[in-house]
């Protein structure tokens, strides 16, 4: 995969240790990381862990503002096997989360479109797939303003990351419709 995409606001690049305070400082905060799914980072070095066995996988971007370099969240593809979905080789899981500080500003919207460009016009990706939790609205309206349509939803779910019980709603974007509207 390529190692750095841009959009006109937004650098995607891999995450590197040092991101590690910038992190903790945005995913300390209880409105992140459990509507997403993960449990709130406790300290500097439990984000500095995360990144190296989590945030590090092939695929996954930390976004940063060009205007200023500061790391404002996480996109990410995860291909085939390698998703939550037990895709073919051919499909991917697209997942994000942003630091309360940077809500409401369109960033990951703008992310997002960039990594289904990506996706589809260089990997060569048929079908995209991207999933939010009863609740996250916010991750709801970025899924519908970048073209995914809902597919389905799976109520009562365990999320082992937190062991809790989640109703899940998957959404889909397949590849032909993308480019209809592009």
């Amino acid at each position: 995969m390529k190692n750095i995409l841009e959009t006109d606001r937004l650098i995607l690049r891999p995450w590197k240790t040092e991101d590690a305070g910038s992190l903790y400082e945005l995913a300390k905060d209880e409105r992140v990381g459990p509507a997403a799914g993960w449990p709130v980072h406790t300290s500097v070095e439990n984000s500095r862990d995360i990144i190296q066995q989590v945030l590090s996988a092939e695929g996954t971007y930390a976004v940063v503002l060009k205007e200023d370099g500061r790391v404002a969240g996480s996109a990410g593809l995860l291909i085939g096997k390698d998703s939550n979905f037990a895709l073919p080789f051919n499909e991917a899981e697209i997942g994000y989360w942003i630091g309360v500080p940077y809500w409401g500003k369109g960033l990951i919207p703008e992310a997002v479109r960039e990594l289904v460009r990506y996706a589809f016009q260089e990997l060569g990706l048929v079908r995209l797939w991207c999933g939010y939790f009863d609740g996250n609205e916010q991750s709801r309206r970025v899924q519908e303003k970048c073209g995914f349509c809902h597919y389905q939803t799976n109520k009562d779910q365990l999320w082992d990351l937190t062991g809790e019980i989640k109703t899940e709603h998957i959404s889909v974007l397949e590849e032909k419709h993308w480019r209809e509207k592009a």
